[in-house]
C-alpha cells in the first residue's frame, strides 16, 4: 500500500517536474550559447554578414540611380542610399572585429564606436522624414524654406549632445552617465517613431484623397504605409529596448555575452528595416521630369 502511494505521489508530480527541467535546459542553453566565445563570435560574425549584405545592396542601388539620372547630383534619394551603405558597412565592420572593440582602451573608445553607427542610422531616416515633410508641404502649397535647415539643426543637436555626454562619461566614468546616455537615445528614437508617424500619415491621409483613377496612387499609397509601419514600428522598439538596456543589466546590448540579445535586437531595428526599405524602394527614377526629386544643397 505504502510503494502504491509512493507511486502515485511520483506519477502526480512527474508532469510538473518534466516541465522544470525542460525549462531548466532551455535556460541553460541560452546560457551555454551567450558564455560560449565561439558562439559569440559566430552570431557577432553572422550579423556583420547580413549588414554587409544590405550595405552591398544599398551601393548597387545607388549606382543603378546614379546610372539612370546622372544629369542630376546629390539628391535626396541618392544621399538617403548612400548613407544605408555607409551605416551598414561600419556596422558590419564593428561586428567583425566585435571582440577587439571590447578591449579598446580607453573605454569610451568602446560607446563611441558603438553608438556612431546607431546615430548615423537615426540621420538617414530622418532624411526620409524631411523627403515626405517636403512632399507634403509642397502638395498644399506650403513653404519648405525651413525644412532642411530644421533638419539640419535637429541632427546638429543630437550629436553635439551625444559629444558631450561622451566627454563627460570619458572626465568621469559613472554608471548614471551611461544611463543618461542611453535614455538620450531612447528620446531621440521615439522622436523619429513620431516623425515617421506624423508625416508619414499625413502623406498617407492627402495621397487617399487624390482621385482613384490618379496614376500611380495606389502604388505610392502602399509604399509610404508599408515604409510608414516599418520605421515607425523599428524606433519604437529601439527606444523601449533602450530604456530596459539602460537599467536592467540583462538587457545590456554593449557586452560580448549577450549575443543572442545583440543578435535579436540588431536584427529587427536595423538589418531587416533597412532590407525591407530598401527593397519597397527600389523602384528606378524617371529619367525626365522628377518633381519629386530634390538635391541637397
Amino acid at each position: 500500500m505504502r510503494t502504491g502511494g509512493l507511486f502515485l505521489m511520483h506519477s502526480l508530480s512527474s508532469p510538473s517536474s518534466a516541465a522544470s527541467l525542460n525549462l531548466k535546459e532551455g535556460t541553460n542553453w541560452w546560457w551555454d550559447v551567450n558564455e560560449s566565445p565561439v558562439w559569440q563570435d559566430r552570431i557577432f560574425h553572422l550579423l556583420a554578414v547580413l549588414y554587409a549584405v544590405v550595405s552591398v545592396i544599398a551601393v548597387i542601388q545607388l549606382v543603378r540611380i546614379q546610372l539612370r539620372v546622372p544629369e542630376y547630383g546629390w539628391t535626396t534619394q541618392k544621399v538617403f542610399h548612400f548613407l544605408n551603405f555607409l551605416v551598414n558597412g561600419v556596422r558590419a565592420l564593428v561586428f567583425v572585429f566585435r571582440r577587439d572593440a571590447q578591449n579598446m582602451q580607453p573605454e569610451i573608445l568602446q560607446h563611441i564606436l558603438l553608438d556612431i553607427p546607431s546615430l548615423a542610422f537615426f540621420t538617414t531616416y530622418a532624411l526620409l522624414v524631411l523627403f515626405w515633410a517636403e512632399i507634403y508641404y509642397q502638395a498644399r502649397a506650403v513653404s519648405t524654406d525651413g525644412l532642411r535647415p530644421s533638419f539640419f539643426t535637429t541632427n546638429a543637436l543630437v550629436y553635439v549632445v551625444q559629444i558631450v555626454l561622451w566627454l563627460v562619461l570619458w572626465w568621469k566614468p559613472v554608471h548614471v552617465t551611461i544611463i543618461i546616455s542611453k535614455m538620450f537615445f531612447a528620446g531621440v528614437s521615439l522622436f523619429a517613431a513620431l516623425g515617421f508617424l506624423l508625416y508619414g500619415g499625413r502623406l498617407f491621409l492627402m495621397l487617399q484623397r487624390f482621385p482613384v483613377e490618379s496614376k500611380g496612387r495606389r502604388k505610392k499609397l502602399q509604399e509610404v504605409g508599408y515604409v510608414t509601419s516599418i520605421c515607425f514600428t523599428c524606433f519604437l522598439i529601439r527606444c523601449i529596448m533602450m530604456c530596459f538596456n539602460a537599467f536592467d543589466d540583462a538587457a545590456d546590448l554593449d557586452v560580448l555575452d549577450h549575443p543572442i540579445l545583440n543578435f535579436i535586437y540588431y536584427l529587427l531595428v536595423e538589418i531587416l528595416p533597412s532590407s525591407l526599405v530598401l527593397f519597397i524602394l527600389r523602384k528606378l527614377p524617371p529619367k525626365r521630369g522628377i518633381t519629386q526629386y530634390h538635391p541637397i544643397q
